[in-house]
């Protein structure tokens, strides 16, 4: 991580713990909003006003928060508005790098605005001062040469709202007449799924571990009956419940089950689910976010948990 601008210490998955030796996430620190008139937003300052060509999104397909925002990219066809980089999946000691190495991982790209070698220079390139840790997505001004936002739950409520025109307007994920029930079912599954997964495979100790792998198996239970007779989450209709909890399933049975030891069920067991992930990943453009040889080799990468760097052999089905 950066400390004041310096490099000061290696990747390490655990970013924090609580009282139970369980796994804690850093908040993220860029929180501005992109508006219609340049106006602030929730919070953050104002002065992003939505154009084209204005932005860049930097993402890695083996996460699972920057894969959000790629999904709300595509499905709200704001392709030819927000630019992307695509980082390699594999975590180094310094995170993400940059797809310009000899054995760079396909798919993978070089930084077309700085030419960085890994992301952590695009954070001091908006702050020589940044403290903190490197995470995607990145969302990135090009006038203003900063960071926008790094919090994938508001990048996708921006893509959604703040672009106008400039987005499909016939499809809307965060409808007001559902706000309530998105959130609801966000908040439900936010610690004890989506962040849970982390939970369970960061543990330092085995009542965390425990905990969070039975609130994981709740969780898919829970998903899979509030499927049962109906195609999506929240109002029968797509929505940003379900870009939230697509994420995680897909990765599910490729990474969580085996590296982070939530070996219970595989998600490919449940009728239901099995349904909607083939679903969604079926919708325009929704496939192009998924990678399974860049999930697999991403997890496995992560020294802490599999230290030999083995990545596991086998058909990379996805449900």
């Amino acid at each position: 991580m950066l400390v004041k601008g310096q490099w000061q210490k290696d990747f390490d998955p655990v970013q924090g713990t609580d009282d139970e030796g369980g796994f804690v996430r850093d908040a993220s620190l860029f929180r501005n909003w992109i508006t219609l008139d340049g106006s602030p937003g929730p919070n953050g300052k104002g002065g992003f006003r939505a154009e084209v060509g204005r932005y860049h999104l930097y993402v890695a397909l083996i996460c699972p928060w920057a894969c959000r925002t790629l999904m709300a990219r595509k499905i709200k066809g704001l392709e030819d508005v927000i630019s992307v980089t695509v980082l390699d999946p594999r975590l180094t000691d310094k995170v993400w790098r940059f797809g310009d190495f000899n054995d760079a991982m396909p798919e993978t790209e070089p930084d077309p605005l700085y030419t960085a070698e890994y992301l952590y220079e695009i954070y001091l390139q908006a702050n020589t001062e940044y403290t903190g840790q490197i995470t995607v997505p990145v969302l990135w001004d090009k006038k203003l040469n900063t960071i926008v936002n790094n919090e994938s739950s508001e990048i996708i409520r921006m893509f959604n709202n703040g672009f106008g025109d400039l987005a499909r307007n016939d499809v809307d994920l965060y409808p007001e007449d559902l706000q309530q029930e998105i959130d609801g079912v966000n908040d439900r599954l936010y610690s004890r799924f989506n962040n849970g997964v982390y939970r369970a495979g960061f543990a330092t100790t085995q009542i965390a571990y425990e905990k969070a792998v039975k609130e994981v198996v709740e969780s898919i239970e829970y998903l899979d009956q509030r499927l049962d007779g109906q195609d999506y989450l929240v109002g029968n209709r797509l929505t940003e419940a379900d870009i939230r909890a697509f994420v995680t399933l897909i990765r599910f049975d490729l990474a969580y089950f085996g590296l982070f030891k939530i070996n219970i069920h595989q998600i490919r067991e449940y009728a239901n689910l099995r349904a909607y992930m083939q679903r969604i990943y079926e919708l325009p453009g929704i496939a192009e976010t998924v990678n399974a040889s860049h999930i697999k080799a991403g997890y496995y990468s992560i020294e802490a948990l599999n230290p030999q760097g083995i990545v596991p052999v086998g058909p990379e089905t996805l449900w």
